[in-house]
């Protein structure tokens, strides 16, 4: 099969960083445990994970297709080699900072030059949406493994769980030699004839009201999406009760429910019209929230410590099920606009939509910590009804925007 290396090695990558970029949740909970800082405190692990991936991505988004893709990941797991290497040896939350830097610089290279090759590598708009489904995925497959992963290595000694870091290594260090061997097959057009022309073309993306739409509900979904995934290993166990090692476990049905919910989106954006399928996810997944947090603020006060899956009610399996409807948005929105313009605009546009993702991660994250910390944790997930409101608002503009032949 054409490709099927640089192809492996795309699904590769990614589950590796899902792994790494997706512990800022299980890094928290374990900073506020060991390293006694707050949950305001502790939150800005988030933004040192996700401003590095818009600064970088917004410098080389343009710059990357003359660099090489294959380069760009090959630099990208190099540099998060070295970053996991100094949190084993570092063990202090500076450390902690200094790793979500690594890796979001990293990410930035890999994200760009994964959404790239998929528009070099599909023929149509049905197979771009259908890889981009899979591979977001395959994304959160990872993201399940690592909260499986983490707790594997607790123990009484609380630096236990830094032993997880040399396994991560030595995948890093498998993705890197896979990689290095694989054959890429392709070309790439340049937007400009210089670097410079480069960055104006790509600047130029975001007046176009159509691409503009798009980031903004990329910006919506991402506060959404992180502001549950990183703070529900510390939601379970402050609002349930869970054990440290459950608190965490129990957080991979979230993941679980992203990656069974992407694929099945690929499979029914087939037969249903992408708009639909998107606000009725949004509405259920806020339905979920309205229906589960009224009831814990009064049946969980004074529930004991939870160490087994036997002993979780209900409300703890149904809150990570909201995975399974958030999960086809991120992809469809992404698959829509890149399918939409030349391959030779797809970095530069892949580099906007992971600037305002990381931006509304960053955001997201910091504003749950904040009420996490001032109003408890089951007030706090209330707030993301508003971003889910204004994600349908949005939704329905580029459906309109689309069907009046404006912009792209």
């Amino acid at each position: 099969m054409k490709n099927l290396g640089i192809k492996i090695s795309i699904y590769l990558n990614y589950f590796v960083f899902a792994i790494l970029l997706n512990s800022v949740g299980i890094v928290i909970e374990k900073s506020i445990d060991v390293y006694h800082v707050t949950e305001s405190q502790a939150s800005v692990l988030e933004a040192f994970k996700d401003l590095p991936i818009a600064f970088v991505s917004f410098l080389v988004a343009s710059f990357l297709p003359r660099f090489g893709y294959k380069k760009a990941m090959l630099t990208a797991l190099a540099i998060v080699f070295l970053g996991c290497l100094q949190m084993i040896f570092g063990n202090s939350f500076l450390y902690t900072k200094v790793l979500f830097l690594t890796i979001g610089v990293s990410f930035a290279l890999i994200k760009l030059s994964v959404y790239s090759l998929i528009g070099i590598l599909t023929d149509s708009k049905k197979e771009h949406a259908s890889m981009m489904s899979s591979i977001e995925g395959f994304f959160m497959v990872g993201i399940a493994v690592a909260y499986f992963l983490f707790p594997a290595f607790y123990s009484e000694d609380e630096n236990s769980w830094l032993n997880v870091y040399y396994l991560l290594c030595g995948l890093i260090l498998i993705s890197f030699v896979f990689l290095l061997f694989s054959k890429v097959e392709y070309e790439v057009e340049a937007i400009g004839s210089s670097l410079k022309d480069d960055l104006k073309e790509s600047i130029k993306l975001i007046i176009v009201p159509l691409v503009l739409v798009f980031i903004i509900s990329a910006f919506l979904f991402v506060m959404i999406e992180q502001g549950i995934m990183t703070w529900l290993p510390t939601f379970n166990k402050k609002i349930f009760n869970f054990s440290s090692v459950l608190s965490v476990q129990m957080a991979s049905i979230l993941a679980l429910s992203l990656a069974l919910g992407r694929f099945i989106a690929g499979f029914l954006t087939k037969y249903i019209n992408w708009v639909y399928l998107v606000t009725i996810c949004v509405v259920v997944s806020g339905g979920i929230l309205v229906y589960v947090l009224p009831q814990l603020q009064v049946s969980l006060e004074t529930v004991q410590e939870i160490n087994s899956i036997t002993d979780v009610p209900l409300l703890g399996f149904i809150l990570p099920l909201i995975g399974l409807f958030i999960a086809p948005i991120y992809p469809l929105l992404n698959s829509t606009v890149l399918s939409s313009l030349p391959k030779s605009l797809h970095s530069p546009m892949s580099g906007l939509i992971i600037i305002f993702s990381a931006l509304g991660g960053t955001i997201g994250s910091r504003i749950v910590g904040e009420l996490f910390e001032s109003i408890g944790g089951a007030n706090a997930f209330y707030f993301l009804l508003i971003p889910m409101g204004l994600l349908i608002v949005f939704v329905l503009l580029i459906d309109r925007m689309s069907k009046r032949k404006m912009a792209l």
